[in-house]
Formats: C-alpha cells, structure tokens, sequence
C-alpha cells in the first residue's frame, strides 16, 4: 500500500498541513488482523459547512471532501508525485499537462472526461467565481483544454514553481456538480471512494463506499480491511471524542490536550504531524491599530511567546521556524529565529507611548481620541488548550494598557469573520500549507472580502520574493521563498511562534495521514 499526501491548507484552521512523523502503541486496538463489512467511524472538532471543494479552504471540510473527491495526484513520502486520477503528467513553471487513468467513473456512475476535470480547473481559474482556492492551487486567469485521448492541458495564469503540485492538487468534481453547485455543497457528484448517504449537519455525515472504485493514489488497490461505510461525527469536545475513542465506538479523532495522557495509559495506536499550532495574524485594514507596524510590533513584545507556545501545545510543541510545516520539507530554512521582537513589556511600552497610544484615567491607551480596543479570535475546534492561550494573551495585553474582547469561534464561524465580516483585530487561528506557493494569496494580493488575503497584508519585500520564487522550478525556487518568508515576519505581518505534534489516536483501526488529514484508501478495519 502506497501512502500519498495531497495539498492542503489550514485556518484556524484552513487546514492542516503536515505529514505523519511517526506512531506508537498497537496496531489500532485490534489483534491486526483485516476485516470486512465494518464502518469506520471518525470523529471532527466542527462541522464542515459547504462540501463544495472548491469553495472551503477550512481543513475539517478538506477532510470529509478526501472521502468524496479525488485529485490529479497524490504525494509518497518522499514528497514526490504519483498517479491519482492522472496516470502521468509533466509540467514547467507555466504549462501542465496530465493523461486521465482509463475507467474513471463519478459516483453515479457516469464517466469522468478530460473535459469534467478542465472544467473544474477553469472554474478556480476564473477571477468571476471568486473560488477561496484561486491562487492556492490555480493561479487566476489559468486555462484548461481537453482533448478527446484523455489529455488535459492547463496554461497557468501565472508562472508556478510547483505547478504540477498545486494543479494536480485540486479535488476533482464530476459534471453534474459543476452544472448545480448545490450538489456540491453536499458532497455529491464526487470521484473519491465514497458517495453521501446521510448528511445531519452539525451531527454527523455518512458515507457508503463504491464498489465500482479501484484506482487511487499510486500503485494502491483494493484490499481486506477496507469499510463499507464511513460515519464522521461532528464532536466538538475533546474529552467526549476521547471517552468514545477509548469505548470503541471511535474509531479514529486527532486529540490535542490533556486528555491524551489517557489515551496514551491505554497505549491506543496513533500517528502523529507536525501542525502550526501558535501564530498571530493583525488585522491590518484601515482604520485598525494592526494597520501601524509600530502597534504590531509592541504588540508582540509584550507577549512571552515561549510561555505561550508551552500552554498552546501543553509542554509537547516546538519553536515554530517557519510558516510550512510539511515533512519532507519542501524548503528547508529557519525563516523565524532571531526576525520577531524579543519578550520585553517595558520596550512595547514605551513603544506605544512613542506612537501615540497613552493610557487614560481608566488604564486604556487611546490615539486621537479613539481606544485601542482589540477583538481576538480563536478556533475553538483546535483543542482545549486554545481558551487559555487566548485568556493569556488578553491579560497581558490588558497589562500593556489594550481593551481586549475574546471571541471564540468554530471553523465556519473564524472563515466567517476572517473572509467576511472583517471585524475583528487580532487572530490567533493558524494557517498551513505544504508549498511555500499556496501561502502567496493569503498573506498578499487582494483583501477579504474580495481575496483571501484576511489579514490585508502590504509586504513589497515578500511580493518581490515570492514573483521572483515563482519562475524557478521546484527546489531551485526555495532560497527566494525563504526570504520572502522573512520578510513577512520580520514586519510582524505574521508571527508564527509555536508548531504542535498533533496526534490521530485509533481504536480497531489503522490507516495513514497525508497533510494532517487522514487518507482514505489507507483505512483498514480491524478484527476485535
């Protein structure tokens, strides 16, 4: 069995990014013996919202779309392309093409065309439909061609370092879907191995696989152990995802926090992947005190990053060093370490003071009449431990003289604020990717509401790296991606300060994990 990886992002997340490092315990809590005709049950932090796979970029959606929508390519764990949907391609920073499997077929049994998957491609690449994953995958403005021997052709709207990574990427929707987007939103009209039954929102999802499906990534084939169905239960409390998981009535859910010391005394099987876990966003749009690097700046100083990072991930996280956690490094480089303000709360201080921001008769700090009042965001679905870390960060910064409200919110709810409403301050919601390309429409380019760019970031030296890293190839890209990096953080556009080691714990199951998500031709049920 072949384990792949696929692109994905993270926010608060959009998605997790990050391969799996390793496991312990046994095989699943089952003797490891494969069997049939069991249903395999997953546990989420938060509900999905839309399952249309190319409007979500929320890294709970990714996971339930794997189960329904296959892509172009897969990775192996060396971080190199293998056949998914495609069985072969080639690519330079500017033109793609890839050659479809022979007998793909949709959910309901139609085939899939070299047209269906240009069509998909097309439809990120049109600026008009405003899809979140333009510029993450596809660049705007790419175009796609079929021809009738099953040949895609994709012109890049702009140049692409990892151009067949990104396209090949993309989840692939049948026809029917990509004529009434509503089915999408459901999760129909898919490639992937599994087809919706059942769809209780803010419950659970049930899926029911295909047996006409015998592709998948690489050399991957059917066999024992497969589910027949799939059961994804929306569970948002750690402890609860836990006890189920320790009952057997879960067969697999990632848990961060304190209650993995009872998963680990049972020595459940689990595999483990490096995930950002602590990192701020400033919400630098005008009229926000984020939009002053000067504020940014204080802010940050004030915080113990360190002591932060060691609530975030309860002792078991490392220094971030940079903003793609994925293993095999795409890029490797420390773009972190010694580019953020050191910990010093008389320095942020002063700084403020020197900016205009004096403390009032109430202990406020206020500019021109106008109080520096920040709203904090963070995602409830990353883990107990987010509502402390975000509780710390409101003392410190209430110390520092800032009237601060926090606010937490689900994945669809942070999507919500980030990429619509706008009105919030600061963010402590992460986001991953696993190519240093796929960060580019996040942190420049056009802002939320009309991009995905949330944080309405300006950075001229990260815009001149990350143009000049798109016309190399590959890892010929990677010295301009890491100054580019830099950059960014040297300007506390983004502090990425904390990474986690972020477990998926088993019972009478085993599989693999690709980009932090599980994959699902690698489930295999296991006798009791």
């Amino acid at each position: 069995m072949t384990r792949t990886r696929t692109a994905g992002v993270v926010l608060g997340v959009l998605a997790l990014t990050a391969t799996a490092c390793g496991g312990s315990g046994s095989a699943g809590s089952g003797d490891g013996t494969p069997v049939d005709g069991r249903t395999f049950s997953l546990g989420i932090g938060s509900d999905p919202g839309s399952l249309d796979p190319h409007m979500t970029v929320l890294s709970v959606a990714l996971q339930v779309d794997r189960f329904l929508y296959d892509t172009l390519l897969g990775l192996d764990d060396a971080g190199k392309p293998v056949a998914g949907l495609a069985a072969k391609w080639e690519a330079s920073t500017t033109t793609a093409s890839f050659t479809l499997r022979q007998g793909l077929t949709c959910a309901d049994g139609s085939p899939l065309t070299a047209a269906d998957v240009a069509a998909n491609i097309n439809f990120i690449g049109d600026p008009a439909n405003k899809s979140p994953i333009a510029g993450l995958y596809i660049a705007p403005g790419t175009k796609a061609a079929a021809d009738a021997a099953g040949t895609i052709t994709v012109t890049s709207g702009k140049p692409d370092a990892f151009l067949a990574r990104n396209v090949g990427g993309v989840p692939i929707a049948c026809a029917k879907g990509l004529a009434d987007r509503k089915l999408l939103a459901k999760g129909e009209a898919g490639t992937g191995m599994f087809t919706v039954a059942e769809s209780v929102p803010n419950d659970h999802y049930t899926f029911t696989r295909r047996k006409d499906y015998a592709w998948g990534p690489g050399d991957w084939k059917v066999e024992p152990g497969l589910p027949d169905k799939v059961v994804v239960r929306v569970i948002p409390n750690t402890t609860t995802a836990t006890n189920l998981l320790l009952s057997g009535e879960l067969n697999a859910a990632q848990i961060n926090g304190p209650d993995r010391q009872r998963l680990e005394g049972r020595k459940l099987f689990h595999t483990d992947f490096t995930a950002p876990m602590g990192e701020v966003f400033y919400n630098q749009a005008a009229g926000r005190p984020g939009q002053d690097e000067a504020v940014r700046r204080a802010l940050t100083q004030a915080l113990d990053l360190p002591q932060l990072g060691k609530v975030l991930t309860s002792g078991a996280g490392r220094p971030s060093q940079g903003m793609i956690t994925n293993e095999p490094e795409v890029c490797p480089g420390d773009t972190v370490t010694g580019n953020l303000p050191a910990h010093d709360p008389a320095a942020a201080a002063a700084a403020l003071d020197a900016a205009g921001w004096k403390k009032g008769a109430d202990g406020v700090r206020a500019k021109d009449g106008k109080k520096l009042s920040l709203t904090v965001l963070y995602g409830t679905q990353l883990g107990p431990t987010m509502a402390p870390t975000a509780e710390l960060v409101q003392q410190t910064w209430k110390s520092l003289g800032a009237d601060v409200t926090l606010k937490g919110v689900d994945s669809p709810g942070l999507s919500q604020v980030l990429f619509g409403t706008g009105e919030w301050e600061v963010s402590l919601g992460p986001v991953g990717f696993s190519l240093p390309s796929q960060l580019v429409p996040f942190v420049s380019g056009p802002a939320a509401p009309d991009g995905t760019n949330f944080a309405h970031i300006a950075n001229p030296g990260y815009d001149q790296g990350a143009q000049q890293a798109a016309t190399k190839p590959g890892d010929a890209s990677c010295a301009d991606w890491n100054a580019a990096e830099t950059a960014l953080i040297k300007r506390v556009d983004a502090v990425p300060y904390f990474d986690s080691v972020v477990p998926t714990y088993a019972s009478g199951a085993k599989f693999a994990l690709s980009q932090g998500s599980l994959t699902p031709s690698s489930i295999r049920m296991l006798a009791k």
